[in-house]
């Protein structure tokens, strides 16, 4: 099977250095079990482990990482480094509210998260079921936590005025934006990077007042990397502004390379924050209040 995300980049890597690179993907949940019984047996596979950032800190306190400062990461913000030289953050899976275009007026487009609310989207909103999706939860609670309502008062009015609206529910983000570009939806909780991948669908971002989150992501090497120098090496390339270009142009990831945007109208003034890695206990208990509020 092909990545278009990861396989320029593998190619450009071979052609630059002359090593091949071999890509092996893995689910969200099997990821970090797969990678600590393999760490444990002795028999790692993978010299270098990209992934949500709170799935790397499984590993790293697992003794399953080793540190490894690339030189490529001074182009990168000084929060996204690893005080202890184990996990670069390179990007930030960000989530917007991504509407019809051709079927949403320009003057309905949500200037404020707070806007979901409105009866008129009733019934119109697609996003992951936050009763199980964990990326959806920290979302919904990053919303608070950023207090980017004024107010706990008020984000709890949010979340209501959003469960009355009786959104569609889907199992993650992709894909929530197949009913929107076919019109069975007109917004929904999404991703900008849609707007690229699934270009020409009919897709845009709305430009909210309130900043941008989502989920950091990461690389770092392997403890017991099979083939060290060539992770170290393949770490510095993928952290370089020709292969987050590759990324942000090709794939419309946010990526955190000074200077490198991906090919999306405005996205270069959006303000996209991080959000916090939420515990196991923390995601269950907001997923089961969210359960009772969505129901």
């Amino acid at each position: 099977m092909r990545w278009p995300s990861i396989e320029p980049i593998l190619e450009a890597f071979q052609r630059e250095y002359g090593v091949k690179a071999l890509y092996t993907r893995m689910s969200t949940a099997g990821f970090a079990p797969t990678v600590l019984t393999e760490h444990q047996t002795g028999r790692s596979q993978g010299s270098v482990l990209q992934a949500p950032v709170p799935l790397l800190e499984i590993l790293k306190d697992a003794g399953v990482l080793a540190p490894y400062r690339s030189p490529a990461a001074e182009a990168y913000p000084e929060w996204s480094r690893d005080p202890d030289g184990v996990i670069q953050v390179f990007g930030i899976e960000y989530v917007a509210l991504i509407y019809n275009k051709q079927l949403v007026a320009p003057g309905d487009v949500p200037t404020s998260y707070m806007d979901l609310t409105d009866p008129k989207w009733r019934r119109r909103i697609v996003m992951p079921d936050p009763s199980a999706h964990a990326t959806t939860v920290q979302w919904l609670v990053g919303l608070k936590e950023h207090n980017v309502f004024g107010s706990e008062e008020a984000w709890w009015q949010f979340i209501r005025g959003l469960a009355a609206n009786e959104p569609m529910f889907v199992a993650s983000f992709g894909p929530t934006p197949g009913p929107i570009a076919s019109g069975e939806a007109l917004i929904g909780i999404s991703m900008p990077k849609y707007i690229v991948t699934l270009a020409p669908a009919p897709l845009d971002w709305a430009r909210v007042k309130e900043p941008m989150f989502g989920t950091p992501r990461g690389i770092a090497l392997a403890a017991r990397a099979p083939h060290p120098n060539a992770a170290r090496l393949f770490i510095d390339y993928w952290l370089s502004r020709s292969a987050q270009e590759i990324l942000a142009r090709d794939v419309g990831e946010y990526v955190l390379h000074e200077g490198v945007y991906p090919p999306i109208d405005g996205i270069d003034q959006a303000r996209v924050l991080p959000l916090r890695t939420m515990s196991d206990l923390e995601l269950e208990q907001w997923a089961e209040e969210f359960a009772r509020i969505f129901r």
